[in-house]
């Protein structure tokens, strides 16, 4: 190519390199599609590179077909010369388009077309067609039709919309207020898992996926009046094992709702936390261990919790073989867990339980182990705690007890 003269208006002035599919700015500036696209995409009110006129970030981009014809031509001509090819480039998604198909979805006998159609432009990995199906508001649209698919029980179309709307998501303003106005999206979710339906893993863990999303928009209020029975469909989704996806987007959504309202309680009373325990002894994925016992420090700062949490037989025992074998986060949420038991339930049998199972040796290793300071300071806060009871058991160190005295 470096011996071939290449037609200096077919270069980008961005990119300095042959046009593939040429646009003209409203400078009348004409760039690579791809190339002013970044441009733009980088600040909102910037400058054309050329005149250095203002160029907002959503200006029109009128497609260039001769100059494209021109230089494909010329491509062609000069293969012989290793140039290669240039082919043509898909048209842009108009917004009309997007907006007949969103009109389709209220008519029974086109919906199930419109979706498809759809799926095929949020698969595309064009970021043009994504914001063009934001911008006339698909979903806005995709959710409105699970909500009606949800009222009049109808399970057609599901997997599609599902993951258009996975795809497409974007937490803006008119989404947050679509969620925030009622209660119909979450409702709609929770209706879907339970559904016995074809290809559940596909439908479900897509389900779950955008369930997670609507939480992270969902205001303090929505959060607050979470039902007893959302919660008793996120640990059905754990006990399923639907798929990895499922059940770290299940266990993120209950952390998350921990932090709002009487969601803690609403948890414990669904018997969660003997669930996870049993779910954390079939020893899953150091990421999934990582999530559940977050989760049941979260569950252990109140009192039900860490009645529950006493209650089955391996709890003590599972928490301590975790410390130091998963993760400096996992050993800062277990070591916490033992700290509330030690402080608020600590009767004598669960104290030499601690001891019996291996937690208090644990505690020792921690303080010897290359942990975070804060960490270990909360370990030496156990041993003290305990150390008249705990003081005749060869797993503690004498320094350690006659240096932290009650």
């Amino acid at each position: 190519m470096d011996e071939i003269e290449i037609p200096q208006y077919f270069i980008c002035p961005i990119s300095l390199q042959i046009m593939k599919d040429p646009v003209t700015a409203v400078t009348g500036i004409t760039y690579d599609r791809e190339s002013i696209e970044q441009w733009l995409k980088k600040a909102k009110g910037t400058t054309c590179p050329v005149t250095k006129q203002p160029l907002p970030s959503d200006s029109d981009l009128t497609p260039n077909h001769t100059l494209r014809r021109l230089i494909q031509k010329w491509c062609t001509e000069n293969t012989s010369n290793g140039i290669d090819g240039i082919p043509t480039p898909k048209s842009a998604l108009s917004k009309n388009h997007v907006l007949k198909l969103i009109r389709e979805l209220e008519v029974p006998c086109l919906c199930i077309n419109a979706l498809k159609k759809m799926e095929v432009l949020a698969k595309d990995t064009n970021e043009g067609n994504r914001k063009c199906m934001e911008e006339a508001g698909a979903a806005k649209a995709v959710i409105l039709l699970l909500i009606r698919c949800y009222k009049e029980g109808i399970n057609l179309g599901l997997e599609e919309a599902l993951r258009i709307l996975y795809l497409i998501w974007t937490p803006s303003s008119e989404i947050k207020a679509l969620v925030n106005e009622n209660y119909d999206s979450l409702d709609c979710l929770t209706w879907i898992l339970g559904l016995e339906i074809e290809n559940p893993v596909v439908v479900k863990t897509h389900a779950m996926l955008v369930l997670k999303r609507v939480i992270e928009v969902a205001n303090t209020r929505m959060l607050e009046i979470l039902k007893p029975e959302f919660f008793k469909e996120m640990l059905r989704v754990l006990k399923l094992k639907i798929s990895q996806q499922a059940t770290k987007s299940a266990l993120q959504i209950l952390i998350e709702a921990c932090l709002w309202g009487r969601n803690k309680s609403k948890i414990v009373e669904a018997n969660a936390i003997f669930d996870l325990i049993e779910f954390e002894l079939e020893k899953p994925e150091k990421n999934i261990t990582e999530l559940i016992v977050n989760l049941l420090a979260h569950l252990c700062s109140c009192a039900d919790g860490r009645a529950q949490f006493l209650l089955h037989a391996g709890s003590i025992a599972m928490m301590a073989k975790r410390i130091l074998r998963v993760s400096p986060a996992t050993d800062d949420q277990a070591v916490h867990i033992l700290s509330l038991i030690s402080k608020y339930s600590a009767t004598r049998e669960v104290l030499l339980e601690m001891l019996r199972v291996g937690a208090v040796t644990k505690l020792c290793m921690v303080i010897q182990a290359d942990c975070s300071r804060f960490l270990k300071e909360k370990a030496r806060g156990v041993l003290r705690l305990h150390s008249n009871l705990w003081n005749d058991s060869p797993c503690i160190a004498v320094y350690l007890l006659t240096r932290y005295q009650r």
